[in-house]
């Protein structure tokens, strides 16, 4: 059975290399060496160790030309995997921690180091690289079926974000900050819509876009990175 400490020691082989949001990496060409998205980058790690997809529109398709996404590890993660709390996944090398997107959105994606950090294809800026995952927000960790996991005894403690993230979700997030974001927004250049202090698909994808123009991971969520980006300040937690 291949193990989760197999999934990080290959995923830190690439680190360095170029990331592009929707690339599809072909998960049984084991030469592929980017680009990447967060989430292509996982599965083919996945595929590379264990032999099976995962997180892909059909995990029964051609490997090939299967297509990962942060939704689907998220329905994965409900139906076919093992769901475990993020502290949990930040002491388990090689464990899966995701932030789910909603409809419309995007997400996020990376692999934990079992030490509080994490190993990921972050940006068009940075690449593959080794991060953290405190100050960040998380959904949950996640278990592959097939792969043997170590938890470390130790605890690993990953600190919340100190400030309110803003986001696609239902109920939509509304008021005056909200629209204080679409107005930043607007004058980058970055169309959000109608300025009514409601979170909704455009001005969730117009913080995409801006997030890939400053090499920025292009979750659609604005925390304190892309806030600071902005020029905006977010309220405390």
């Amino acid at each position: 059975m291949s193990k989760g400490k197999e999934l990080l020691r290959l995923a830190r082989l690439h680190i360095g290399e170029k990331y592009v949001l929707g690339a599809l990496a072909p998960k049984n060409n084991r030469h592929w060496e980017g680009p990447w998205d967060c989430a292509e980058f996982v599965s083919w790690m996945v595929y590379q160790a264990a032999g099976v997809l995962y997180g892909c529109d059909s995990n029964a398709g051609d490997p090939a030309k299967a297509d990962a996404w942060t939704g689907y590890w998220a329905r994965d993660a409900k139906k076919l995997g093992d769901r475990i709390t993020v502290e949990q996944a930040a002491r388990t090398p090689g464990a899966a921690v995701l932030r789910a997107p909603a409809a419309q959105a995007i997400g996020h994606i990376v692999l934990s180091d079992g030490e509080g950090g994490t190993v990921e294809a972050h940006s068009t800026k940075r690449g593959v690289i080794a991060g953290t995952l405190a100050g960040r927000r998380w959904d949950m960790g996640i278990l592959v079926p097939g792969i043997q996991y170590s938890e470390s005894s130790a605890p690993v403690v990953v600190a919340l974000p100190e400030v309110v993230i803003y986001r696609l979700k239902k109920p939509r997030m509304t008021g005056g900050e909200v629209r204080a974001l679409q107005h930043k927004l607007k004058a980058a250049g970055f169309n959000p819509g109608p300025i009514d202090g409601e979170f909704g698909p455009m001005t969730q994808a117009a913080v995409v876009a801006f997030q890939l123009s400053r090499g920025l991971v292009a979750d659609g969520e604005v925390g304190p990175r892309t806030a600071k980006d902005l020029g905006l300040k977010l309220p405390p937690a």
